[in-house]
């Protein structure tokens, strides 16, 4: 499968009895070209392919990070991202899946994948299901996907698959990497039907910290909805109770 480049998307498949699936990917491969993007895509199609077998029509966007290096180093230091990183962070915000894939340097994830997580809301994937991929050029370096991807989708109070992936150059010519990308896109599409993820974050919403006018969609707020008649924001603007 060719996936687009960022920010298009591909749909695959069209209802008109409801909306698409939209499953995101974020890739931080930066060479071309990138295992890291090759994992995700393989890792990707499949995923549609079940999807669209249980009759759920599915949309694909692609996230390419060395793109946004730039922008993701100066939303950083600004705290304000460009046009190009505003626009793939409001991708992931409307995600109902995510397929994140870094490559591993220096035993660690990329530091380019890490910045990027560093600008998103505390907020932007709660519930969302998520699925963790990692290449590197040893498989020494197996286990970074769960001891240091795993905790970060954590924090994000995402939804990891029980499966992760991670592909060493001797992986490739083995049927057993089919087998776990398999295994894998069967648990993000089952999560996805099952609507759980979605369904614990609209119930409990209220209940999480959110950043006033933030990018997460059921945290979009602005000054209308700022109530000021309050005592505390009476006190606020140097009024009386």
């Amino acid at each position: 499968m060719t996936i687009p480049p960022n920010p298009t998307s591909d749909p695959i498949e069209t209802n008109a009895a409801g909306a698409p699936v939209r499953l995101v990917v974020v890739s931080a491969g930066v060479s071309d070209p990138s295992t890291t993007r090759l994992l995700a895509d393989r890792t990707a199609q499949k995923a549609i392919d079940l999807l669209r077998e249980a009759g759920r029509p599915t949309t694909v966007n692609v996230i390419e990070l060395g793109g946004l290096a730039v922008e993701i180093a100066q939303a950083i230091v600004s705290g304000f991202p460009g046009a190009r990183l505003q626009a793939a962070i409001e991708l992931l915000a409307g995600a109902d899946a995510v397929i994140a894939s870094t490559p591993v340097y220096k035993a660690g994830i990329s530091g380019l994948f890490k910045s990027f997580v560093d600008v998103l809301d505390n907020d932007l994937l709660i519930g969302t299901p998520v699925l963790l991929a990692a290449t590197a050029g040893t498989p020494r370096h197996a286990m970074v996907v769960d001891e240091q991807l795993r905790p970060l989708f954590a924090f994000l109070r995402a939804l990891p698959v029980p499966t992760s992936l991670f592909a060493a150059p001797d992986d490739w010519g083995s049927s057993t990497l089919g087998d776990r990308i398999a295994r894998a896109a069967t648990e993000l599409a089952v999560l996805v039907r099952s609507g759980v993820g979605a369904s614990m974050a609209d119930t409990a919403w209220s209940g999480y910290r959110h950043q006033f006018s933030g990018n997460a969609t059921n945290a979009e707020r602005s000054v209308a909805d700022v109530d000021f008649s309050t005592d505390l924001m009476r006190l606020a603007a140097g009024g009386s109770r």
